[in-house]
């Protein structure tokens, strides 16, 4: 799995928690969080950095809108601590990128 699609399973496992908790879904992303997941992959679909990209807080190039950031900020700050009991590889490995590429 490249570095995108590993990204893409993240921001989802992320935005599912956050879903879950905050709008109350449980097998499916409400519309507007289907809507952030969308343009997120969007996004990292177009990263012009590609496989060698760091993590999306550390990227120098911000591509994403100032309300869609805000929104994917909200996300990440609550479901990033919980991804280590319901996702601990993917969280481990999220880290671990954003360690070496800091």
């Amino acid at each position: 799995m490249g570095r995108i699609n590993s990204e893409k399973q993240t921001v989802k496992q992320m935005l599912e928690i956050y879903c879950r908790h905050h709008h109350g879904t449980t097998s499916a992303l409400c519309h507007d969080c289907t809507t952030l997941l969308e343009y997120s992959h969007k996004r990292l679909t177009a990263c012009k950095f590609g496989d060698q990209k760091s993590t999306c807080r550390l990227c120098p190039i911000h591509c994403y809108k100032p309300d869609m950031r805000e929104q994917m900020r909200q996300v990440m700050r609550f479901a990033g601590p919980r991804m280590l009991f319901h996702h601990p590889i993917a969280a481990l490995r999220h880290l671990w990128q954003e360690f070496c590429k800091g």
